[in-house]
C-alpha cells in the first residue's frame, strides 16, 4: 500500500555519497541499550541525545577560545513545512526527517551528502483528518533500524544502513483524528511514543503507548486522561470518558531514570479549551486535581505503563496552555533560595540536602521542581515573572501554591463564566516546542523564553471553545520591550545567574556544551554563541530562514560539527505579531553546519578529511 522510494543504485548518486554508503553498510554497528545509556560524546542518538533530555554535549574542541572562529562547513535544503526537528547523529552519519512529509534521509555527516533516501506515502484523505502531522520533532535508532512516527498513525522500522524499509505497524487510525509530532524513544527494546490527538475529534482518547522494537507489537497503554473506574477518574465529575479528549503528550518524549526504571512524560490540555464549554458550567474548581492527567507530570513504569506518580502543574485548564514539554531529569542540591523562589516546600527549605530532581516549565511560565522518585513538590517559581510581578500583574495563570502539598490554585479572576467573555492572561507560549540545556559543568539551566500574553474569548460555536484568540506582547514590557529572553538559573538554588534580552521573537532551543558554550538561535535568523558562566556573546552570524529547529553538536572524521536546521514554515506570523519592524521571510529550510578551521583547535591538530567518517 506504502512504497518505499530508496536512492541506492550507483548510477543515481554522485561517486561519494556511493562511497559513504558502502561505509555505513561495512562499518555500521547495532545500536544497543547500553550504547543508549552511554553514547559515545561524538553522537548524537535520541532527541536530547541523553535520556535525561538535558540536551548537554561534553564536547569541548568548540569552546569559549575557538567559538569565534567557526566557519561555514555545508548546508543542505529540506522540504517545506514547520520546521522543528532535532537530527540523530551515529558514526558519522546524520539521519533527518524532513518536514511536511515523511521523508527521511541519511546524510554524510562531514559533507550534508545523501547517502539514501525513503518516502512513505499518506493516504490520499489524511488531511481530512489529521492536523499536526505535517512535522516530526525527532528519529529514534536502535539496533540497525531508525524508527519514525508517521501522520497517518504508523510506526516505521527503516534499515539504517540502506534506507529500506524493514517492517512498519499501525498504532492508531488517523481517521480518529490521531497523529504524530512526537518522534519515538527506545528503551530496554522498547519503542515509546506520545501522539496529537486533534482538537477536532470529538472521540479520540489520546494515550502513550510502548511497542516491540523487534515487531511493532503494542506491550502496554496508558490513556492521558484517567477513565471513570481509573484512579483520578472522580476529578472529571460526570464526564463521560468518551469525552475526556485531547489531552494529547504532542510534544518530546519522555525523560527515563534506568536507577528507578521510571519514564517522565509530559501531558497537555483537554479539549474544549474553555471549561464554560468543556464541561457547561465555569464553577468545577480552583485547584488540582481537577481533570487529571491534564497538563500534569506523569512517572509510568517503563515495563508495564502503570502510573507510579503524577503531578498536575495547572488544573481545569481554561486557556490551552500546555504543560507538554520535556522532563529534565537532574541530580542536584535542593537549596532554593526564598529570595529568589516563590513557593518552597518546608522540607525543602529546612535543610539542602542532594535529590533526584524533575524539572518542567510550561507554556504559560511557571518552573517547577520536583522530587522524581516521588513526584513532591519542592519548588515553583512564576518565571518568567518575578514574585513582585505576579502580584502586580493579576493576570498570571497560577494565583497560589500550597506549598506543603504542592497543590496548585488557579486565578479564577481570568476565568471565562460566559459565553462571549474576553480575557487576556500572562504569561503565553513562554516557552512552546523548543528545548532548554543544562550544563553539569556549571549546573545552570539555560531557558530560552518569550515574554508574551494571550487575548482570548470563550466561544460556543467552534471545536475549540474559543475564539478569536491571538499571541500579544506583555504589556510590562512597554511599546519597545525585548520578547525574547534566554536565561541561566543555577537549579539547586533557583538564582538567576545572568540574562541575554532581545527584542526578536524565539523559537529557538539552547544547546550546552563541553567547551562551556550555550548556542542559541531566534526568528531575526541570528544564532549566537553565548559564555556559559557570563552569557557574554562569543560569536554570531545571519542565516537565511528564521532559526526553529534543534541545535546539535556531534564529532565525524576528527572534528566537532554544529548543525542548525533553520525555515520556520509559518512562523513569519509570530514576528508580525511581535516587532514587525523585525519581520522576515520564513525562507526555506535547511540544515546549515558549522566546523572550526584546521589552526583553530586547541592542540593544533588536522582533522581528517571531511567526506571520511
Amino acid at each position: 500500500m506504502q512504497a518505499a522510494a530508496l536512492v541506492g543504485a550507483a548510477v543515481l548518486l554522485p561517486f561519494q555519497a556511493v562511497e559513504a554508503q558502502r561505509s555505513v553498510t561495512a562499518d555500521f554497528v547495532p545500536v544497543t541499550d547500553a550504547i543508549l545509556l552511554d553514547p559515545d560524546p561524538g553522537d548524537w542518538l535520541m532527541v536530547n541525545r541523553t535520556y535525561d533530555h538535558q540536551a548537554y554535549s561534553p564536547l569541548d574542541e568548540i569552546d569559549r577560545s575557538n567559538v569565534g572562529d567557526l566557519k561555514l562547513a555545508w548546508m543542505r535544503a529540506m522540504d517545506a513545512g514547520p520546521q522543528q526537528l532535532r537530527p540523530l547523529v551515529y558514526n558519522g552519519v546524520m539521519y533527518i526527517a524532513h518536514p511536511g512529509s515523511d521523508h527521511l534521509q541519511a546524510i554524510d555527516a562531514t559533507t550534508g551528502d545523501l547517502i539514501w533516501d525513503y518516502t512513505w506515502e499518506w493516504p490520499a484523505d489524511l488531511r481530512e483528518y489529521s492536523q499536526l502531522g505535517n512535522r516530526t520533532r525527532n528519529l529514534a535508532i536502535y539496533g540497525d533500524n531508525i524508527y519514525h512516527l508517521t501522520a497517518d498513525g504508523h510506526l516505521l522500522a527503516v534499515d539504517a544502513r540502506t534506507g529500506a524499509l524493514d517492517w512498519e505497524h499501525e498504532l492508531s487510525d488517523y481517521r480518529e483524528g490521531i497523529t504524530h509530532s512526537s518522534g519515538a524513544m527506545i528503551i530496554d527494546g522498547r519503542v515509546l511514543s506520545g501522539r496529537a490527538c486533534n482538537v477536532n475529534s470529538l472521540t479520540a482518547r489520546c494515550f502513550i503507548a510502548a511497542h516491540d522494537a523487534a515487531s511493532g507489537k503494542e506491550q502496554w497503554r496508558f490513556y492521558t486522561a484517567a477513565g471513570a473506574d481509573d484512579p483520578g477518574g472522580r476529578t472529571w465529575g460526570e464526564v463521560p470518558p468518551a469525552q475526556r479528549i485531547h489531552l494529547s503528550p504532542w510534544g518530546l518524549p519522555g525523560s527515563y531514570d534506568p536507577e528507578l526504571g521510571l519514564v517522565y512524560w509530559g501531558i497537555a490540555v483537554p479539549k474544549p479549551y474553555t471549561r464554560i464549554v468543556r464541561r457547561g458550567t465555569w464553577d468545577v474548581g480552583d485547584r488540582t486535581p481537577c481533570e487529571l492527567y491534564s497538563n500534569s507530570t506523569v512517572a509510568l513504569s517503563v515495563e508495564t505503563g502503570a502510573l507510579d506518580w503524577y503531578y498536575q502543574h495547572l488544573p481545569c485548564d481554561d486557556w490551552d496552555q500546555d504543560f507538554v514539554q520535556e522532563r529534565t531529569l537532574i541530580d542536584t542540591v535542593v537549596n532554593p533560595d526564598p529570595d529568589a523562589v516563590m513557593w518552597i516546600n518546608p522540607a525543602a527549605a529546612d535543610a539542602a540536602r542532594q535529590r533526584k530532581v524533575v524539572v518542567t516549565l510550561g507554556e504559560p511560565g511557571g518552573l517547577f521542581v520536583n522530587d522524581r522518585e516521588s513526584g513532591e513538590f519542592l519548588w515553583a517559581t512564576p518565571l518568567p515573572y518575578t514574585a513582585a510581578e505576579h502580584a502586580a500583574t493579576g493576570r498570571f495563570l497560577i494565583r497560589d501554591i500550597d506549598v506543603e502539598t504542592g497543590r496548585v490554585q488557579i486565578n479564577m479572576d481570568v476565568v471565562a463564566k460566559a459565553v462571549g467573555e474576553q480575557h487576556i492572561v500572562c504569561a503565553h507560549n513562554v516557552k512552546g516546542w523548543w528545548s532548554w540545556s543544562y550544563s553539569p559543568l556549571t549546573g545552570l539551566l539555560y531557558i530560552p523564553l518569550n515574554r508574551a500574553c494571550l487575548n482570548q474569548t470563550a466561544n460556543a460555536r467552534t471545536p475549540t471553545g474559543v475564539g478569536p484568540r491571538f499571541t500579544m506582547p506583555d504589556p510590562l514590557l512597554g511599546e519597545d520591550g525585548d520578547f525574547t529572553e534566554l536565561r541561566a538559573l543555577d537549579i539547586s538554588t533557583g538564582r538567576e545567574t545572568w540574562r541575554y534580552s532581545q527584542r526578536a521573537p524565539n523559537a529557538g532551543s539552547a544547546l550546552a556544551t563541553g567547551g562551556n558554550v550555550v548556542f542559541h538561535g531566534d526568528l531575526n535568523r541570528r544564532i549566537r554563541a553565548h559564555d556559559a558562566e557570563t552569557g557574554e556573546v562569543l560569536w554570531e552570524t545571519i542565516l537565511g530562514s528564521p532559526i526553529s529547529g534543534y541545535p546539535v553538536t556531534y564529532k565525524a572524521g576528527g572534528r566537532q560539527y554544529l548543525t542548525v536546521p533553520i525555515g520556520g514554515g509559518s512562523l513569519a506570523f509570530v514576528l508580525r505579531n511581535y516587532a514587525p519592524e523585525l519581520e522576515t521571510p520564513s525562507g526555506s529550510n535547511m540544515l546549515v553546519t558549522f566546523a572550526l578551521p584546521d589552526g583553530s583547535y586547541r592542540d593544533g591538530a588536522a582533522p581528517q578529511a571531511p567526506g571520511k567518517p
